[in-house]
């Protein structure tokens, strides 16, 4: 939804601990989506809108695991549980889901049939992946190629080294 004098308030994060943290509106759109308990071994015991905020809170405030505030879960446990989903498939799925009731709420189909493609260099350093040199920004560092619909949703993210030109970053990422 668009921000307005009238929704604005629905957004303001005033009454939370963190900035990040989920609403009881916003939790009840990802419970639904998580993956359900398994039925052999240990009962799971954490509290998994715990764990998402934590996810959250790492996102939004770029911290490393290690800095993750007391107030959460161990990180260790915060730290499989986002792993295990990204490998899994699970956080592309709640984005899915997302994205089509956002945009079923704005009076559109479900899917896409445009969207936008665009890419960005960032300077990086050399721990943490591969890098490149991008030499029409004469950056080194990583390039992500971002695909979005024309209301401006999240549909694919593709990051490479930044040697990656345009054309052959855009491939892999409009087959998924």
């Amino acid at each position: 939804m668009p921000w307005t004098e009238i929704t604005r308030a629905q957004y303001r994060r005033d009454g939370l601990r963190f900035a990040s943290n989920l609403t009881d509106a916003e939790w009840a759109l990802i419970a639904r989506r998580l993956p359900p308990r398994r039925r052999v071994g240990r009962p799971r015991t954490t509290d998994l809108r715990r764990v998402v905020e934590a996810i959250l809170y790492v996102l939004s405030t770029g911290c490393q695991w290690r800095a993750l505030p007391g107030d959460f879960p161990p990180r260790s446990t915060v730290q499989g549980y986002f792993y295990a989903w990204r490998d899994t498939g699970w956080w592309r799925r709640i984005v899915t889901a997302l994205v089509r009731l956002a945009r079923r709420q704005l009076g559109r189909k479900p899917t896409p049939t445009a969207a936008i493609i665009d890419s960005q260099s960032a300077p990086t350093t050399e721990s943490g992946g591969p890098r490149g040199f991008d030499a029409g920004k004469r950056v080194h560092g990583r390039k992500r190629h971002i695909v979005t619909d024309t209301n401006g949703l999240l549909l694919a993210v593709l990051v490479h080294p930044a040697d990656i030109q345009d054309v052959h970053g855009a491939v892999p990422l409009l087959e998924r």
